[in-house]
């Protein structure tokens, strides 16, 4: 068998989920604020959805916004760390499991419903976890995540490339492979999904500077998880010229910098024949030549 790809070090985000557990309240803003955006999409489909999973839960923001919206009956919350797990548990989740997002363990066809927030980036073979999500649904099951995209702190992780390069002589990897907007849908269609949608939002966090907000990322369990990364510690005038050049580059003129996280939605449906379908090609029964009328005939 060939070797399972290895971008992102999972044991260290258990650790580190584990430990962003222990004071997830005081660092859940962005899950908070992208569980609300994951629940108005699905308000805006008129299934219902009795028998669902909150993929990659955290503390279990998700599922206190979104209770019974959705028709939702029963929703498992599901983290790979047992102490998120736990965190969710103790905030009114009805059913909780710790489960590793790259080995579902749902039955085939079992599910009218499969969300994620902010979790599926660090998942190594997206493309095979999203293959297992879509077996594990229903026909006509929904498929609903939010991840964060390639330009997420783009210039943060510029400012530490050049100071560590000043610094320490030398780049540890820091540039995740995070999955942009133009190939999530092909991603979504390769899996067997049907009805794909990808959309994304920007979103703009307010810091005083570059080391509150490198703080806040250890302290929410999303910093570096690049398997190749260097393991010693970043030295601490190595942070310190980062958030300098940070400052150099990007500070508005009140001092403050902002943080730009990109979160791409996918939005996907396990096939079912009641779904539209395309045309046949060569189906169509109207000229293109008289539908667009008179401007047309004079190209």
């Amino acid at each position: 068998m060939a070797d399972p790809i290895t971008v992102f070090d999972r044991d260290i985000l258990k650790l580190r989920r584990d430990r962003a557990a222990t004071k997830a309240q005081d660092y859940n803003f962005l899950f908070a604020e992208t569980a609300e955006r994951l629940a108005d999409r699905l308000d805006d489909t008129t299934r219902k959805f009795p028998l669902a999973v909150d993929l990659g839960c955290h503390s279990g923001e998700l599922g206190q916004i979104i209770g019974q919206r959705g028709g939702i009956e029963t929703l498992y919350q599901s983290d790979i760390s047992s102490g998120y797990a736990k965190a969710a548990r103790a905030n009114n989740a009805k059913g909780t499991l710790v489960a590793d997002e790259e080995f579902l363990p749902f039955a085939e066809g079992s599910l009218d419903l499969i969300i994620s927030n902010l979790s599926l980036h660090w998942v190594n073979d997206l493309p095979g976890m999203l293959l297992q999500a879509r077996r594990a649904l229903k026909p006509d099951g929904l498929f609903l995540a939010c991840l964060l995209g390639g330009e997420t702190l783009k210039d943060l992780r510029e400012a530490l490339m050049t100071a560590e390069a000043e610094e320490e002589g030398g780049v540890s990897p820091r540039v995740s492979p995070f999955v942009d907007v133009k190939d999530a849908g092909s991603l979504l269609q390769r899996s067997g999904f049907a009805l794909p949608v990808v959309d994304a939002d920007d979103i703009y966090i307010d810091y005083p500077d570059a080391l509150k907000l490198m703080r806040d990322l250890s302290g929410m369990g999303e910093s570096n998880l690049i398997a190749k990364r260097s393991k010693k510690f970043t030295k601490r005038s190595t942070l310190a010229r980062a958030a300098a050049i940070y400052h150099e580059r990007h500070a508005r003129a009140d001092g403050r910098i902002h943080a730009k996280f990109q979160v791409i939605y996918l939005t996907a449906w396990a096939p079912d024949e009641s779904q539209p379908k395309p045309l046949r090609r060569g189906s169509g029964q109207v000229s293109l030549v008289d539908f667009l009328g008179d401007d047309a005939k004079k190209q």
